[in-house]
């Protein structure tokens, strides 16, 4: 259950919206603004006199977290977020910044060099480790990420063009120019930028390199049973992807159900084949 005057305090006492707020503490946004409307929460620090000079919070750590935590902008406290849970700043600037890898690659340890960014985690470290935070949320956190994982999560692929190779190199053309060919390709990621508690395998086989997820259709299937504890954001993916796990699994036992009806037509006319055969006796 949701500690919400923990969460009312956290909105009073610093700058983060209602939606960094729900996303934080894994509530509906919905039902977070009707929280804060019904109980008529108020940030009530008084208008500073441009005059005097600002004063800094200095009483404690946890009043200079609170300060540093409100200079900070919605994308750099989902960031700090999402840090605290994968402890990977590349996939934790990816889920705030919603961009390519290769800017996340970049962006995300540039962020955890930025003193106020860097205190904020430390505070939700120590916030988290205080309240041992490993709940029925927590579990539900990996049954989500389980359940939305994407392969493109673990690998990059597609088409490419690529150098005709022939016994003594590259081929060219009569003007000396290599020869190309389009091919299919698979890269994998690095295993330091990717959520490697999700994977249940990864071996090297006679065709290559594979990886294997946790059970998504179990995932799903739990997840149906705490729908109503889903953000609205979660509830929606859930929707999308419990579609494409009922068509994918529609469409293979299809393919299963003909490739038996092919076998099942073999073994009739085997057997009718017999049958005429013995008859001639």
């Amino acid at each position: 259950m949701s500690n919400w005057d923990d969460i009312r305090k956290e909105w009073e006492t610093s700058k983060v919206t209602l939606a960094v707020l729900a996303e934080k503490h894994d509530v509906k946004l919905g039902t977070l603004k009707s929280r804060k409307s019904r109980e008529k929460w108020t940030r009530g620090a008084p208008e500073k006199d441009a005059t005097k000079p600002r004063k800094v919070a200095t009483k404690n750590k946890k009043d200079e977290a609170v300060a540093v935590s409100g200079d900070l902008t919605d994308k750099q406290r989902l960031f700090c977020i999402h840090y605290i849970k994968y402890f990977n700043a590349t996939k934790a600037y990816q889920k705030a910044y919603e961009c390519s890898y290769t800017a996340a690659m970049v962006e995300g340890h540039k962020h955890l060099r930025n003193p106020k960014i860097s205190a904020e985690i430390d505070r939700l470290k120590a916030e988290q480790t205080s309240e041992l935070k490993m709940d029925v949320r927590d579990v539900l956190q990996k049954y989500i990420d389980i359940a939305f994982a994407d392969i493109t999560d673990f690998a990059t692929f597609g088409k490419k063009e690529v150098e005709i190779m022939g016994p003594f190199g590259p081929l060219t053309d009569d003007e000396g120019d290599p020869l190309m060919k389009e091919v299919n390709y698979v890269d994998f990621k690095e295993s330091a930028v990717i959520d490697g508690t999700i994977l249940t395998e990864v071996k090297q086989g006679k065709d290559g390199v594979s990886v294997k997820l946790a059970d998504k259709m179990k995932a799903l299937e739990m997840l149906s049973k705490y729908f109503n504890l889903l953000s609205d954001k979660d509830q929606k993916r859930f929707q999308s992807e419990k579609v494409k796990a009922e068509t994918a699994y529609t469409r293979e036992k299809t393919k299963l159900l003909k490739g038996q009806e092919k076998d099942t037509s073999l073994m009739e006319a085997l057997i009718k084949g017999r049958e005429q055969y013995e008859s001639r006796d």
